[in-house]
């Protein structure tokens, strides 16, 4: 990546710009995002957040959304956590403001891609990419290149029917707010303080997020998993216990051959969206 270009994340609560040049960010941005936004709200808030950075040498944008994504078209439908999003053109509104391309993508799939070009899936044709965060995110890379799938809509391990819900209710931060009452962070720092039930909450975590990569491995027997996002952090204390699942997977062969990573970039999402650019 020669010239330089801007990354854009928005997230279920802030919108995280940032200034990339070569493999590395720059500068970034961060505002705050709210649920109840109207559209105008939620769009000028993305506008704020390129503003701050935009220079004359930034040659295109690229914007993760944690939604349905027509990339052709750069049509948003059904943005998670901004309700009012159900169908926004964020591409031409984009393009016409700032007039340079600009590249859309879901959330996850930006995850994967900056993986791919920056991180842990670099030496490998064939990877998925897990974000462990408010949901369960997948990205999927076959030969190198991202798998989008219609409207990038593929990947959504997290919406697979599982026990009485769907698997991010097990696998995402959903998961320790409703079983242990508090938040996933909160009870990481308690992990770290060797408290019996936080280290209980990680270890039933594990066991979960293990039944999910099980499935993953069954659809794509990928090379490598890269596990990112927020929960991902507190993956010395639930990696015994994923692994534990993991010994009923039936084909272990494949599943030697098969590397489970930790994500070690700083803003990977940031970084994954300006990706699209590339």
């Amino acid at each position: 990546m020669g010239a330089e270009v801007l990354g854009v994340d928005i997230g279920g609560t802030k919108i995280k710009s940032g200034r990339v040049m070569g493999n590395r960010i720059v500068d970034t941005h961060l505002i705050e995002v709210n649920r109840d936004d109207s559209e105008e709200i939620a769009l000028n808030k993305v506008f704020g957040a390129i503003d701050e950075l935009m220079t004359d040498s930034i040659r295109a944008i690229g914007i993760g959304v944690p939604a349905v994504v027509d990339p052709d078209s750069g049509m948003v439908y059904d943005v998670q956590n901004i309700p009012s999003w159900t169908k926004v053109p964020l591409r031409r509104k984009v393009q016409d403001r700032y007039n340079v391309p600009v590249h859309i993508n879901n959330d996850a799939n930006c995850f994967a891609l900056g993986e791919k070009h920056f991180g842990k899936a670099m030496g490998y044709s064939n990877c998925v990419a897990l974000s462990l965060g408010t949901g369960l995110g997948m990205g999927i890379l076959v030969d190198g290149k991202l798998y989008n799938g219609v409207l990038c809509g593929a990947g959504e391990v997290g919406m697979i029917p599982y026990k009485d819900g769907i698997m991010e209710h097990y696998a995402g931060s959903f998961f320790f707010d409703e079983k242990y009452g508090e938040s996933a962070k909160a009870l990481f720092r308690k992990a770290m303080d060797k408290d019996k039930m936080a280290l209980q909450a990680y270890k039933e975590y594990g066991v979960h997020l293990g039944e999910a990569i099980k499935a993953i491995l069954y659809m794509y027997a990928p090379q490598a998993i890269v596990l990112g996002g927020s929960i991902s952090k507190a993956y010395t204390f639930f990696k015994e216990s994923m692994y534990e699942t993991l010994i009923s997977f039936t084909y272990q062969k494949q599943l030697e051959q098969t590397k489970i990573e930790t994500s070690d970039l700083m803003d990977a999402p940031i970084l994954g969206a300006a990706a699209l650019c590339l």
